[in-house]
């Protein structure tokens, strides 16, 4: 009865539900509404105040976030000086032809994007690729912004962009293109980047959507959140291992690819195949650690793999396997 007990009680911490965080008390964070604009800009704002002006564009306001008290311009920008930060998702036609309907039919623009200034002489928008998308495609001559005086904002593309959910291909690639970009600006480590990035795993799978269009990062993910962490490496060293981590990747997902085709010939058919074949051959279920090496870890997977056996699967086992479609996220 006691062992019943004691189980049952680690049944209920496991499916214990997330705290939320804690909502912090009213009125006690950030400015007053009459104090976003009380104080005189400084001087780098008014520099930034100037290039819009010298760039065809027109500060419309300059003012303090409510947040954090930090400067932006609301401005608007001729829109052909305007583009997405280059290392952004693709962008969705079905979206921005969404986007452009519902800008048409109320004929305004009511949502700001976000840009920061660029060495090419645009304006780089990291958040509102999809908006700016569909004012082109309604033939607009110009977009408003919200200009950010800092640069490194662009950097912040997980963070900012909420107009259209990412899903795990989308979020990978930004974080890989991301990381290849910044690995030409300077010689901070991988691991100093982490906010940006936000998941190790993301930089991995993203170098391996970009060899492989069709990956499918969805059935691998849950194996690189337990062994695939931020690198204290420099950024073009760790992308080099990332690539070589890439690599063995995609040659896992061969072999499981040869694995469900294996079971289809067996007469065997689910949306469940990858995810089951993927489940057979992952051993970190009965690891106990946290993060375990990754070269271990996805060598044995590996090797699992390589051994799989169509032929000593049973139809009942994977009708019981259930689970998530080994499609993407």
């Amino acid at each position: 009865m006691a062992t019943a007990k004691k189980s049952a009680s680690k049944t209920a911490k496991k499916r214990a539900p997330k705290k939320s965080k804690k909502a912090a008390a009213a009125r006690t964070r950030g400015l007053d509404a009459l104090r976003l604009d009380s104080a005189a800009p400084p001087a780098a704002v008014q520099a930034l105040a100037a290039r819009i002006a010298d760039d065809g564009g027109r500060v419309l306001a300059t003012y303090r976030d409510p947040l954090g008290g930090r400067w932006q311009l609301l401005a608007s920008l001729p829109i052909d000086i305007v583009a997405p930060t280059p290392f952004q998702r693709d962008l969705s036609d079905a979206h921005v032809a969404r986007l452009a309907d519902a800008i048409d039919k109320i004929d305004r623009f009511l949502d700001p994007i976000v840009a920061v200034t660029a060495e090419d002489g645009q304006y780089w928008s990291p958040n509102g690729y999809h908006r700016l998308g569909a004012m082109k495609q309604l033939g607009a001559k110009a977009i408003v912004a919200l200009v950010v005086p800092e640069p490194e904002v662009a950097h912040r593309i997980l963070a900012l962009n909420t107009e259209k959910a990412h899903n795990l291909r989308e979020r990978s690639l930004e974080v890989a293109r991301l990381a290849e970009a910044l690995s030409t600006m300077g010689d901070r480590t991988e691991k100093s980047y982490s906010e940006e990035f936000e998941e190790a795993a993301l930089i991995t799978l993203g170098l391996c959507y970009m060899e492989n269009g069709r990956f499918s990062g969805g059935a691998y993910h849950p194996i690189l959140k337990r062994c695939d962490q931020f690198l204290g490496a420099k950024l073009p060293a760790a992308l080099e291992t990332r690539r070589a981590r890439a690599a063995k990747l995609l040659e896992l997902n061969e072999h499981v690819n040869t694995a469900v085709r294996g079971l289809k010939e067996k007469g065997l058919e689910s949306p469940y195949l990858k995810a089951f074949v993927v489940a057979r051959i992952n051993h970190l279920r009965f690891v106990k650690e946290k993060h375990p090496d990754f070269d271990s870890t996805i060598e044995k997977i590996l090797g699992a793999a390589r051994r799989f056996n169509p032929g000593n699967v049973k139809v009942d086992q994977v009708a019981r396997s259930g689970g998530a479609p080994s499609g993407e996220e």
